[in-house]
């Protein structure tokens, strides 16, 4: 078995004028990635491999979540994407548990399709910042991944940690 924890960056800063990439997370991204970060530890969710958009408000909330030292790759081609180039990036991916923290529409979008069937949550169709899915594939090896076919093993919004 593999799992996924599918997650979108936390709040950012719109009002500090920066380009897209570089914009940072704002005080209450910063409080939701903590609690975050704070949430996988208590469920037990410790990742082996982090793959992660190369943008500043990824960085920052991955640095929060606190999850000490794990093999992480930064990819360029994360910023932005969408479900298929997600899907790709999974594919490639070699840890059992893999965090892959990416942005809106795409990795909400991803969520939909990668799993057989949605939590039955509010929040879930709109993936809002900070947006955690937990999903177990029933396979060998990451390149085996296809969408539809993980299941949901947990779904939270910051909103209901903080």
């Amino acid at each position: 078995m593999k799992r996924l924890i599918l997650m979108r960056h936390a709040k950012s800063d719109w009002s500090v004028g920066m380009p897209d990439h570089a914009r940072p997370l704002n005080a209450r991204g910063r409080k939701s990635a903590q609690a975050l970060g704070d949430w996988l530890r208590a469920q037990g969710l410790q990742p082996d491999q982090i793959l992660c958009s190369s943008a500043a408000r990824t960085r920052e909330t991955l640095e929060l979540l606190a999850l000490g030292e794990v093999a992480t790759r930064f990819e360029d081609r994360l910023y932005l994407a969408g479900p298929a180039t997600l899907l790709k990036s999974l594919q490639g991916a070699s840890g059992e548990t893999v965090l892959m923290l990416a942005h809106n529409p795409g990795i909400g979008e991803f969520a939909n399709a990668v799993v057989a069937r949605g939590p039955e949550h509010p929040k879930f169709g709109t993936y809002p910042t900070g947006a955690t899915l937990v999903a177990d594939f029933e396979l060998a090896e990451w390149h085996e991944a296809r969408l539809g076919t993980a299941r949901c093993h947990a779904f939270t919004v910051p909103r209901e940690l903080t």
